[in-house]
């Protein structure tokens, strides 16, 4: 499939391919959709088995953007950009040399950190651009209210009140599950904790006092939320069918590997919480701030709660997967403002 092609399957405005022979940099930035303000979306460093991959994963991640702008009632549209780690040769440069190339955009894309990029990547970027946020820890937190909002509005729905007592398994110790994991201690749940790498799970966990499980163990126990914090696609149709949880709900962008499984999780009577609702802290922090002037966006950020059950008993009473409802509720904001333009 052509670049063109990959573009006219995703259905977003413009694609953008950057290279810097010096540094190593190769980067494409994706802006999805400019109809209600500049595009958002932040900088995702890692390798790809192919290049057509990275045009996929980078499409899918900026669409995703959009429509959580526009559930979020934010004046700005979804974007996305993708650093091939594999082919850096000089990091710092790289970075710096990317955040030239985004400042000549011009506004047009505003971005943070992502997966795989580091504070001392963004500070590089800051060197060359105006338009990037460099506060990951700040963005984080907003990301675990979000989160956290989210959870206990499908709790609700479930019947349940808060989260004092719930057992939530987090997935991830990033920077994000980090901040969930901490914003879920001080809320009264349980909490177990897994990564990748064990001992930076071991680390977090014994800072803030609760349990670490070995990755490999994590789908095995029995809890009543799961919280994906780390990579997408981890929720394919196998797992959707042997999960032991009472709903999903995380702090990681496009957890669904494939449609199906949502509809499984349906059918298994789990709530999916879908992410662009869940994760949505960073981007309502950043636009709330850099584009709609303001200065306390607390408000913002716990109507995530509102919006999340409105949508999950919207998805019960038409039986229709959550992450459905909210693309259709989206798309609908977003049809009726190209209307007015």
């Amino acid at each position: 499939m052509s670049i063109l092609d990959s573009l006219d399957q995703c259905g977003s405005d413009r694609l953008f391919w950057f290279t810097d022979r010096p540094s190593g940099l190769r980067a494409v930035i994706c802006v999805d959709d400019l109809t209600l303000g500049p595009a958002a979306g932040g900088v995702r460093t890692r390798s790809y088995a192919t290049e057509q991959d990275a045009l996929e994963d980078v499409c899918a991640l900026a669409q995703a953007m959009t429509r959580k702008c526009a559930l979020a009632g934010l004046a700005a549209g979804g974007a996305k950009a993708l650093v091939l780690e594999d082919k850096l040769t000089n990091r710092s440069a790289a970075f710096m040399r990317l955040g030239g190339f985004i400042e000549e955009l011009g506004g047009m894309f505003r971005t943070a950190g992502d997966l795989g990029t580091t504070t001392q990547d963004l500070e590089a970027m800051a060197t060359t651009t105006q338009y990037v946020h460099t506060d990951t820890s700040h963005l984080a937190g907003s990301v675990a209210r979000t989160t956290l909002r989210s959870m206990e509005a499908a709790l609700e729905v479930l019947g349940e009140t808060g989260l004092r007592g719930k057992k939530v398994l987090v997935q991830g110790c990033g920077d994000m599950g980090e901040a969930v994991a901490k914003a879920l201690v001080a809320a009264g749940a349980e909490v177990l904790l897994s990564d990748l790498l064990a001992e930076r799970s071991a680390e977090v966990a014994k800072d803030l006092g609760v349990q670490a499980i070995r990755s490999e163990d994590l789908f095995q126990v029995e809890a009543d939320v799961f919280a994906p914090c780390a990579v997408g696609g981890v929720i394919d149709d196998a797992l959707a069918r042997t999960l032991k949880v009472r709903t999903v709900c995380g702090a990681a962008n496009n957890v669904l590997a494939e449609d199906e499984a949502g509809e499984t999780l349906m059918e298994r009577g789990i709530i999916l919480v879908p992410d662009v609702l869940s994760s949505s802290g960073a981007v309502i922090d950043g636009i709330g701030r850099s584009v709609m002037g303001l200065s306390d966006r607390g408000d913002l950020l716990n109507e995530i709660r509102d919006t999340t059950f409105v949508i999950l008993k919207m998805a019960q009473d038409e039986n229709i997967p959550p992450h459905r409802v909210a693309m259709d509720v989206a798309d609908a904001r977003l049809a009726r403002a190209k209307e007015k333009k």
